[in-house]
């Protein structure tokens, strides 16, 4: 028999009700598995982990163990807002590592956008790695894997960069995710109590802003997307805009270009918008943004983020471009 089967006779995961029966059950499969021992879960903010998380801290408590790598690579808030839900709301053991200056040190003169990725994604287990073997008593490892993921992948999970760990760690995982699309996902984690800002998050690439910052990362240029993306995010927020845009953010190239502040000549950087539409990923289409709402958008970027003079918009879909631009 294939464990990687999603069950036939499994209902689809559209209501609450479904979503309440389906979590426990899982509460009871995670306590029968776990029985009673030490869990790992490497939380990263996204929907996945989150979802996984709070479904644990139902099923075990403190015998979950959180650990929030924060690789500086996040948008603005979302580590303040991992602590908050997590550590403040829901009383988890969570451990918080800030370890933005080892990565970005780490990806310092680094322009080529594999190479970066697969820093990122090395450097994260490392990370991962130290903290695992500083606990005591952990028997299993907790991931968010969906069911995407086991098609897509043949039942290697990768996702979370924590694939990787050293066998002599020896951790059984738990997965209680595995069988749920991504729309089912999100309706177990609004019947589990989360933020919808937690719920609803857009797809975000596992290298995070480190793929929007183009070429070589600069801490400067990288706070540029993080404040411009927060702007956007907002607007759109304010524009309506917000669940009806599939994915919407902030890049910024390497270049420079000439412009005028306060009545001074600049040479700043610029920020490109990108706000698409998708069914399956594989094909996009730009979002007819309204013209105005673009124009605030360009003032309050040009007038709040440092060291930006200019703001772009792109213009093409997939294909012949990709949705991210690394």
């Amino acid at each position: 028999m294939n464990t990687n089967k999603r069950p036939i006779t499994m209902k689809r995961i559209t209501t609450k009700e479904l979503a309440d029966s389906f979590i426990d059950e899982q509460i009871a499969s995670i306590k029968e598995q776990t029985n009673n021992k030490k869990v790992l879960l490497a939380l990263s903010g996204g929907v996945d982990s989150s979802v996984v998380a709070a479904l644990l801290i139902k099923a075990i408590g403190k015998n979950l163990v959180c650990v929030h790598v924060n690789h500086g690579l996040l948008r603005k808030g979302e580590p303040e807002q991992v602590i908050d839900v997590f550590s403040n709301q829901m009383d988890a053991n969570l451990i918080y590592v800030d370890a933005v200056d080892r990565f970005l040190d780490k990806l310092s003169g680094v322009s080529d956008p594999e190479t970066k990725r697969k820093i990122i994604g090395a450097e994260f287990i490392r990370v991962f790695e130290e903290e695992a073997r500083k606990q005591e008593g952990i028997e299993f490892l907790a991931q968010g894997t969906i069911y995407p993921d086991i098609i897509e992948s043949d039942g290697v999970k990768a996702h979370h960069n924590v694939g990787g760990l050293p066998d002599d760690l020896n951790f059984e995982l738990v997965e209680p995710l595995k069988f749920l699309y991504k729309d089912e996902v999100r309706v177990v984690g609004k019947a589990l109590g989360l933020p919808d800002s937690m719920v609803y998050r857009q797809p975000f690439p596992g290298p995070g802003l480190g793929v929007r910052c183009l070429g070589a990362i600069t801490r400067d240029r990288l706070e540029c997307v993080r404040e411009s993306d927060a702007i956007l995010r907002e607007e759109f927020a304010k524009g309506g805009l917000e669940g009806k845009v599939w994915q919407y953010f902030t890049v910024a190239p390497e270049f420079k270009s000439v412009g005028i502040k306060d009545g001074r000549r600049t040479y700043a950087y610029s920020v490109i918008i990108r706000a698409v539409n998708t069914v399956d990923a594989m094909t996009a289409t730009v979002e007819d943004v309204p013209f105005s709402l673009l124009q605030k958008i360009t003032e309050r970027i040009t007038n709040e983020v440092d060291g930006v003079n200019r703001v772009l918009y792109d213009l093409t879909p997939k294909p012949c471009a990709t949705i991210e631009w690394e």
